[in-house]
């Protein structure tokens, strides 16, 4: 059971941000990442899409024990799924399921008075799941829901390089919002895809301003899970990472290969 390999997946590449804050935290455990390409944007689609693929993949990681690849756990690395389906996964399947979600509590905690903005994709920010999140913090807070679905399909399309592209976007989507760019205390990054363009946010965004994503603290809690059920790997030796996408186009995985070097 130790060995087993961790399920990861995400409606594409967006995914491979969480997938290397496991890696740093879990150096020895095995992961086996699934990108949902062929049906991404997951942000545009319905509720009902998004569950329907969700269980599609929780029966491709239960299926993977007949393939030398059996799976102890699975981590749900888009807040659109999770949003939308993580009850049910979890109802599904015989293995833990950890979920991921915009990280408005350490940019709200003990704060008042702050502006916010939560970039994310259309289906997470008029979820039910993220109203209740947001109410929490809403009343001593200024949240701005920001939906910035152009972000994913960037990454998606093998784009996150076209550095006139990403900031003009990025710039459109900031410049749109209701305070000055120096009025904002915190950036929450609500989509896993956002966390690639970090770098380009911080060249945009005022020094005081805040960036935060959820990436480490779905770590941390898988790596809890695992204490928990006594199935942490305790090898020496480095875990290994195995790739795969729903996507015809084969090149879906280098590029996934080459985005995940950019972050470990």
């Amino acid at each position: 059971m130790e060995e087993k390999y961790i399920g990861v997946f995400d409606s594409g590449l967006g995914g491979l941000s969480v997938l290397s804050e496991l890696m740093k935290i879990l150096p020895n455990e095995n992961f086996l990442y699934l990108g949902d390409s062929k049906n991404a944007p997951y942000g545009e689609k319905t509720r009902k899409e998004v569950t329907e693929r969700c269980f599609s993949i929780v029966d491709f990681f239960k299926n993977q024990k007949c393939k030398n690849a059996c799976v102890k756990a699975v981590v749900v690395a888009c807040n659109t799924a999770t949003s939308a389906a993580i009850k049910e996964m979890r109802e599904r399947a015989d293995f833990p399921i950890i979920g991921i979600e915009p990280a408005l509590k350490p940019a709200c905690y003990e704060k008042t008075k702050q502006n916010v903005i939560v970039m994310a994709t259309p289906f997470t920010l008029k979820e039910k799941k993220f109203e209740r999140l947001m109410s929490n913090y809403s009343e001593k807070n200024n949240i701005i829901k920001l939906p910035c679905p152009k972000l994913v399909e960037i990454i998606e399309d093998g784009n996150l390089d076209n550095v006139e592209l990403v900031r003009k976007t990025l710039s459109d989507y900031l410049n749109s919002i209701e305070i000055e760019i120096d009025e904002i205390d915190s950036i929450v990054l609500g989509c896993t895809h956002f966390i690639f363009y970090r770098k380009y946010i911080e060249n945009i965004i005022s020094d005081k301003t805040e960036i935060i994503d959820g990436n480490k603290g779905t770590a941390l809690h898988l790596r809890d899970v695992l204490i928990e059920k006594n199935i942490m790997n305790k090898s020496d030796k480095e875990g290994s990472v195995k790739i795969y996408n729903t996507s015809d186009d084969s090149s879906l995985v280098d590029l996934s290969w080459e985005l995940l070097k950019k972050l470990i």
